[in-house]
């Protein structure tokens, strides 16, 4: 956590009695004048120490937002902005230093009693009107605390404020009419932006703050005096806190050998705050003790000269004593600084009723609303304050203090990683060519490719990450012995009986599924008798030896295929006689030997240079110059060589016609990124039934490695990687197989593995017959962030940033990064929301990278990557690893995820508010015409069904979008969020609700309790519109989904002959690929329209039982406690949950 201290000044606000209290900016004067003629605007969130030094120094960025001007500095009020159209500003300068100490007069503000008297001070926060006008307002609390006021303003004094009586909600973010309607949407971020909405016709003034940390402060203290009036300072002044302060307290006498008056010692002291945060250095906290007690001597100093007149000078021995103990006052305050994330308070206040600890059912509605977690009761969230909960009087009460708040933020349940992931998961019995398989290149080399050493080491450290294909490299050795290396290299070799009997001892220790092991031989037929002998004697039943079936169009399994090795090499046909035969040798290194030779002569022979310059011939590099050499193949090895023949490759047409699922093509890199580029969709559809193999550009002599993305995309199954050399390329090798237990087989999309399906490898945009996914991330902090390693410019001082990279079809790859926070490693505060479109889920990979910002270059600090399948929404910690990929320790990120299927905000007609516009708007998958009559007449009998089942989703979407939108949330939040949401804004005037759930239905029906106001009749309809929209989901996508499927079946009647009927019809050449990619194209669209169809059936199913179950924790039924029960027994057995739960009454 960053460095706080505790001086403080007299000045203070109308309620200075209880600044003690705040754990806030006591000390700070009133920046009325002290925030004038920075920068304002409103992009990019930071949170600095406190409110007031949020306004003088740091803004959210926006390059279209102005600052009110430099000469406002002189007054002492801000002044009214004028209108801002497209404005820019230039930015200031940054300016680093270098700081060795921290100062005591800063501390971050994490309490209701800090957050009300920031408000009291004051801040300046951005109006923005329906007219997109946008107001630079100062607003504050009035000394009573009874009325928000603001100034300057047009309006009397008596009507600028609004009293907090009259608020009916405090609402975050841009989720009002307002908002979403003002020409600046795009330019307000969403964590800075909050709502008050007021009176009774519910309207609303919506505010823009500086940064998320005063968005923040202003929601939580409004929060807390709507829920307890004028007098929360007395309540909080009295008990703020109190659990955790008797758990310090305990803790604290427990240090204690005698008398907790006399103190504790300070490694004592140490130990107790670094036992709750590990991550923070001894030296830190060692060092903040000390300078609080230097403080604190001097200004005892102080009063005793003050008092005396006469300044002592003599030792003092009982001083000394002192300065070696901690008191408790001294030992709370450290502890607060080290220990309190104000994210966390924030975050726990938000969801406790305003509280400072949650109670079960505070926990469960967390876990439900934004953790996701199914099957949830009263007691499973006892369970986890059990766990978590450090004071044993929170344990007896049920009672989750903001310290067991944040110890389970911080543990194994919210890790991103879904451990669902750590076991194997997906479908193994598929055949071997639908999945990607990890696979190691040249694995004997534990350095560079042309003199780094070999070791078995390599093979060890591959099968122990989960690689399933390794490669073994064979050439003639000496005393009849077989070893391993690559030729003409200056790398030395290896025996290959200690190879063998290193792949044979961890084959399987990692995962249970089937090794491939690469042979490339290069023996005399005398030494392939020996290197037969020791793979039959070292390997022995492991070694798959059963001859491929006849007439099989597909290879085994995984799962059929347990336990067993696969030789992969170079096999004799059939015909071949006696004990040998002439095949082509395969020799990788032969082109990187001719290069070498190049680089060589064209630098003088110098070896180093060679290295050096590899690398920049790649572009150069093309095997199909290299003549493969012929050579003799022993029939003994050939015998062995089973299910993955090695065959050249000559093109797609070719293989289609005679390739045998067994044989299996090698593809250089350069020339398998020319077919991906040249022949995207031949290539998918090649790998959809046989093995492809990529090994790196032979001119990668350091050990690079290519991006398996790039292979991936197109359905190659072995893309080898050096698995040596670190970096992002082997980060995402590495996450994405650990997606399935990594166990070194990932299922492959299914619109990569359908027989009829069409996919381009290059798209652009979205993917036939799959729905897009929106990705949503919320980067809010770092945690004990590292210098990184070797960096010694600065000191100690960190300054971090954080870039959030997507990973996966050329559609998908992007990158978004936050702004730097300046000298803090410790806690930095960063909170800002990305948006990401995915429209290949199955195929993206998240990465996030925090670097140090330095103007010499900026330096790593860590990592994480994950497939997107493996995100667990909600708030996550992010585990960040080093370059080689061990985890950094303590060294963490603190992220909200959410995945939806809709983008939010922009102007009502461009997002489709009623079903009547997004009807008239919509975009319908148009089928291909083909050109063959008969086919098209069959797939023109699907367009007014694909039409209706596109108008079934729509309308149902767009009517929760709407529901969600006058609720007053996000686009990212659920129906449970939504409903919980409501709760809090629909009383009545003597505290009753104005609406309930009747739960007696499937489909909850949403009753007034009385008159409403306009706004509220409009939630009513509008969830009505849902409701019905659902039904007509649940009562017609059956039909529709039969239909379909019915033209599917007869349009695949025609596909065996469609290339003969093309043909008939009177297509050539170009015309005939272009029919049968059309065919593929609509039976990819009819299949994906299906399958979305169910979807969006489940889809409904959910959000019923979310509304249910979000009507029960936040008491909107009629049923009462009899609903209730019901629902907790329910959900505690997990074969009566789901649907049954929603159906109860």
């Amino acid at each position: 956590m960053a460095e706080f201290g505790a001086t403080k000044s007299d000045a203070g606000p109308p309620v200075a009695g209880w600044k003690a209290a705040c754990g806030g900016a006591a000390g700070r004067t009133s920046c009325v004048e002290t925030h004038r003629g920075d920068t304002v605007s409103n992009g990019s969130c930071s949170t600095p120490d406190t409110a007031g030094k949020v306004q003088n120094e740091t803004s959210c960025e926006s390059p279209t937002w102005e600052n009110t001007g430099s000469e406002s500095a002189r007054t002492a009020i801000p002044r009214r902005s004028s209108l801002i159209k497209d404005g820019s500003r230039s930015s200031r300068e940054k300016k680093k230093t270098v700081s060795f100490s921290s100062s005591l007069s800063e501390k971050k503000i994490s309490s209701a009693a800090g957050c009300i008297h920031s408000m009291v001070e004051g801040s300046e926060l951005k109006k923005i009107r329906p007219n997109s006008r946008v107001y630079h307002r100062y607003y504050l609390l009035d000394a009573g605390l009874q009325a928000l006021c603001w100034e300057p303003s047009k309006k009397e004094s008596d009507k600028a404020r609004i009293f907090l009586d009259s608020i009916r909600e405090v609402r975050t973010g841009r989720n009002t009419e307002t908002f979403r309607t003002s020409g600046v949407y795009e330019q307000i971020s969403e964590d800075c932006a909050f709502s008050i909405i007021f009176g009774d016709v519910y309207e609303s003034l919506d505010l823009v703050a500086n940064s998320a940390e005063v968005a923040n402060i202003w929601v939580t203290g409004l929060r807390y005096l709507l829920q307890y009036g004028k007098h929360a300072l007395d309540m909080l002044a009295n008990s703020q806190d109190s659990l955790r302060l008797r758990w310090l307290e305990q803790l604290f006498s427990s240090a204690a050998r005698f008398d907790p008056e006399e103190g504790i010692p300070l490694h004592s002291a140490v130990k107790l705050i670094r036992g709750v945060n590990p991550g923070v250095s001894t030296d830190k906290v060692e060092r903040r003790f000390k300078e609080l007690q230097r403080v604190r001597e001097k200004m005892s100093e102080l009063t005793l000269e003050n008092a005396s007149g006469v300044k002592d000078c003599s030792p003092n021995k009982k001083k000394t004593e002192r300065k070696e103990r901690i008191s408790k006052k001294e030992f709370t305050e450290v502890f607060h600084d080290f220990c309190t994330r104000p994210e966390i308070y924030f975050l726990l206040v938000q969801f406790s009723s305003n509280k400072e600890y949650l109670d079960a059912k505070d926990l469960m509605r967390f876990l439900e609303a934004e953790q996701g977690m199914a099957q949830v009761s009263e007691e499973t969230s006892l369970k986890f304050i059990q766990t978590h909960e450090p004071s044993e009087e929170g344990r007896q009460q049920g009672h989750l203090s903001l310290d067991g708040f944040t110890s389970y933020l911080t543990s194994g349940e919210c890790h991103l990683f879904d451990r669902e992931h750590d076991r194997v998961c997906q479908d193994m019995s598929q055949p071997l060519s639908h999945y990607y398989i990890n696979s190691s290149h040249n694995t004997y080399l534990i350095e560079d490719q042309f003199r780094g050493p070999s070791d078995v080491s390599g093979y060890i450290r591959a099968l122990k990450m989960g690689c399933r294909c390794v490669e073994v490299d064979v050439w003639d050795g000496a005393d009849e012995e077989p070893i391993v290396c690559t030729g003409r290299t200056l790398s030395p070799p290896l025996a290959l009986r200690s190879v063998l009997e290193a792949i044979g001892r961890f084959a399987f220790v990692a995962s249970e599924y089937p090794v491939i092991v690469c042979l490339e031989n290069h023996c005399s037929l005398q030494q392939q008798k020996v290197l037969v002998q020791l793979l039959t004697r070292i390997l022995g039943e492991w070694l798959y030896r059963n001859p491929p079936e006849e007439g099989a169009t597909y290879l085994p399994s995984p799962h059929d295929l347990k336990h067993r090795i696969l030789l992969k090499g170079k096999s004799l046909g059939p015909s071949t006689d006696g004990e040998g035969g002439e095949v082509s040798e395969e020799d990788e290194g032969a082109e990187m030997c001719q290069k070498m030779k190049a680089v060589k002569s064209s630098s003088g022979g110098i070896e180093k240079d060679a290295v050096q310059k590899g690398v920049s011939f790649t572009a150069q590099s093309s095997p199909s110059h290299l003549a493969c050499k012929p050579f003799l193949l022993f029939r003994g090895l050939s015998d062995l060589v089973t299910l993955c023949h090695s065959v050249c490759f000559i093109d797609f047409q070719t293989s289609s016609k005679s390739q045998n699922p067994w044989e299996m093509c090698s593809f250089h890199e350069s020339v398998a990124l020319g077919l991906a580029s040249e022949s995207p969709g031949d290539y998918v559809n090649h790998n959809k039934r046989f093995l492809s193999r990529v090994y790196p550009n032979p001119m990668r002599i350091d050990s690079s490695n290519m991006n398996p993305q790039d292979l991936w995309k197109c359905g190659c199954q072995i893309v080898s990687m050096n698995f040596q050399t670190a970096g992002l390329m082997m980060d995402l090798n590495t996450a994405w197989f650990r997606q399935n237990g990594n166990c070194g087989y990932v299922l492959r999309p299914a619109i990569m593995r359908q027989e009829v399906s069409y996919f381009s490898a290059d798209t652009k945009g979205s993917v036939p017959g799959v729905s897009p996914q929106l990705l949503h991330v919320k980067v809010i902090s770092g945690q004990n962030l590292p210098k990184p390693k070797g960096s010694g410019a600065k000191g100690n001082v960190v300054d971090p940033y954080v870039y959030v990279e997507i990973h996966g079809i050329p559609a998908d790859c992007t990158e978004r990064r936050t702004r730097t926070v300046t000298q803090n490693g410790d806690n930095p505060i960063f909170d800002e929301s990305f948006e990401f479109q995915i429209n290949l889920p199955e195929l993206a990979m998240v990465r996030f990278v925090v670097l140090d910002d330095d103007f010499i270059g900026d330096e790593f600090i860590g990592q994480y990557t994950i497939p997107l399948e493996c995100l667990q929404p909600g708030y996550r910690h992010v585990p960040l690893q080093c370059l080689t990929g061990e985890d950094l320790p303590h060294a963490k990120l603190f992220v909200h995820v959410a995945l939806t299927n809709r983008r939010g905000g922009g102007k009502p007609h461009k997002r489709g508010l009623s079903v009547r516009k997004a009807r008239r708007g919509r975009e319908y998958t148009a089928l291909r015409n083909l050109g063959v009559r008969a086919v098209d007449e069959v797939f023109k009998m699907a367009t007014p069904f694909l039409r209706e089942a596109t108008d079934l989703r729509g309308n149902m979407q767009n009517s929760v979008a709407v529901f969600k939108e006058l609720c007053g949330v996000s686009a990212v939040a659920n129906l449970m969020q939504c409903v919980l949401a409501l709760s809090s804004s629909v009383s009545g005037p003597e505290g009753t609700s104005l609406l309930l759930f009747n739960l007696k239905d499937s489909y909850p029906i949403l009753e007034p309790q009385g008159l409403l106001p306009d706004v509220l009749r409009r939630v009513v309809a509008t969830y009505e519109t849902m409701v019905d929209a659902s039904k007509a989901v649940m009562e017609l996508s059956d039909g529709i989904y039969d239909k379909i499927l019915h033209i599917q079946a007869m349009a695949m009647e025609f596909h065996e002959n469609l290339q003969t009927q093309a043909m008939k019809e009177g297509l050539k050449g170009p015309k005939i690929s272009r029919a049968l990619e059309s065919f593929s194209w609509n039976i990819t669209i009819l299949k994906g329209q299906a399958d979305l169809l169910q979807r969006a059936k489940a889809e409904v199913l959910e959000n019923m039982k979310q509304v249910h179950d979000a009507a029960l924790t936040g008491n909107l039924t009629k049923e009462g406690e009899g609903v209730r029960r019901v629902r907790s027994q329910t959900r505690r057995d997990p074969n009566t949950a789901g649907r049954a739960a929603m159906l109860q009454g």
